[in-house]
């Protein structure tokens, strides 16, 4: 299975059109059902379709972090729990691979004829998903602790870790630094965002073999483990509700989180004015002489059931058309960057779209890419917590992707 990806994802970066919202619901019958995530964007998303209900048209949603292990049970029976699936370059594929979701061409050709290139996520030629935003992990800092520290604002890792040691050595932070480096899916996504920084690739062009086992590989994992020498002890339990809630507290002065919490953190909710005021989001550092950004340029988007009816599928694609349109957008500014010609960028966005415009790659959007990614989460934490060599975790990590890839056909 080719996957494209890359031209669409770049294309929407640098372009940030989108959709237009319709101008009344007018759906008509059917059940709407969406499985997602759980942060403010999806939330508006789904609160405006939620208000398309009428007799005959209801909507539901499912909004949790555990997503990604519930939409494809949710979405294997005949008729689908769920009608919608909201996705991104990750969890599409296991949706893709099992035939969980349908081609959307009939129904962009009904409903939204006009919808930009931009926003539609296309594989084997059709398209099986429609974008609404762009995110990114990227370097969240506190300017008052910098300049108590007396240092200048890191554009690279190694700058993070020296700025880490200056805020230390002053006796302001004992733990001023924190990344999503939670055991499993978190840390995975640690050390791609690392390796990819290094110009590395994760497997052989145009095949399924790993190939991390190497200089850039160890690179990342030692990167990895610097910065959690600055973090907290628990760092091994951190993810994106954690470290919103330590920077909130006033507990860090350097975060990598993604833009998705930067309205959030931003907010006047749960923080001080003193540390709002002085919260930047900023492009995420690079690393080893390298020019890219250590990160990697996701899209979230949805997708439509293949096992429900055609009537629940119509509803559903112009439930979430709703969603995602310009009113939408307009009065939720600051909760994404959005694909959409009335989203205006916002303080709350400027580390994801720095992060674009200065190079960073878009996760792979690979049929086998899961298995790496788990391979990952399942088999970092003991070089971490110092039990073993990074060369060894590397050799771990490609045995137990090997071990997997084989049993799923993708590696011989």
């Amino acid at each position: 299975m080719k996957m494209i990806q890359t031209a669409t994802l770049g294309t929407a970066f640098a372009v940030l059109a989108g959709t237009t919202a319709l101008a009344d619901c007018g759906i008509g019958a059917g059940n709407v059902s969406i499985i997602g995530n759980d942060f403010p964007a999806i939330h508006a998303i789904t609160d405006a379709a939620k208000a398309c209900e009428v007799d005959g048209l209801t909507v539901t949603a499912n909004l949790t972090k555990e997503h990604q292990t519930l939409n494809a049970p949710g979405m294997s029976g005949n008729p689908a729990e769920y009608s919608v699936a909201v996705v991104a370059n990750s969890s599409i594929v296991a949706l893709l691979n099992d035939g969980l979701i349908r081609p959307l061409d009939d129904l962009i050709a009904q409903y939204a004829p006009d919808l930009p290139s931009v926003n539609k996520v296309t594989v084997d030629g059709k398209v099986m998903a429609v974008a609404f935003m762009a995110n990114a992990q990227h370097l969240f800092y506190r300017s008052d602790v910098l300049e108590a520290a007396g240092v200048a604002v890191p554009t690279t890792y190694e700058e993070v870790l020296a700025a880490a040691e200056a805020i230390r050595a002053a006796g302001i932070m004992e733990h001023p630094v924190a990344l999503n480096t939670g055991a499993g899916w978190n840390l995975a996504e640690e050390f791609i965002n690392m390796y990819m920084g290094t110009g590395g690739e994760l497997f052989e062009a145009g095949t399924a073999m790993p190939t991390i086992e190497n200089e850039q590989g160890v690179a990342a994992l030692n990167m990895l483990k610097s910065l959690t020498e600055y973090s907290n002890p628990d760092f091994l339990t951190f993810d994106s509700n954690a470290t919103q809630a330590l920077w909130e507290a006033g507990d860090l002065a350097l975060a990598t989180m993604w833009g998705s919490r930067g309205a959030a953190v931003l907010d006047d909710e749960g923080s001080s004015s003193d540390i709002v005021s002085t919260t930047v989001l900023s492009a995420a550092p690079s690393f080893g002489g390298n020019a890219t950004p250590a990160t990697t340029l996701w899209w979230d988007g949805f997708a439509i059931a293949s096992n429900v009816s055609d009537e629940d599928a119509a509803a559903s694609f112009q439930a979430m058309m709703v969603g995602i349109g310009s009113d939408v957008v307009e009065a939720n500014q600051d909760a994404a960057v959005w694909l959409n010609p009335s989203y205006l960028a916002t303080p709350s966005s400027a580390g994801v779209i720095a992060s674009a415009q200065a190079g960073a790659k878009p996760y792979p959007m690979l049929p086998y890419v899961g298995l790496m990614h788990s391979a990952l989460g399942d088999n970092l934490a003991e070089f971490l917590q110092g039990s073993e060599s990074a060369e060894q975790a590397l050799a771990d990590v490609t045995a137990a992707y090997i071990t997997a890839a084989k049993e799923q056909g993708f590696v011989q």
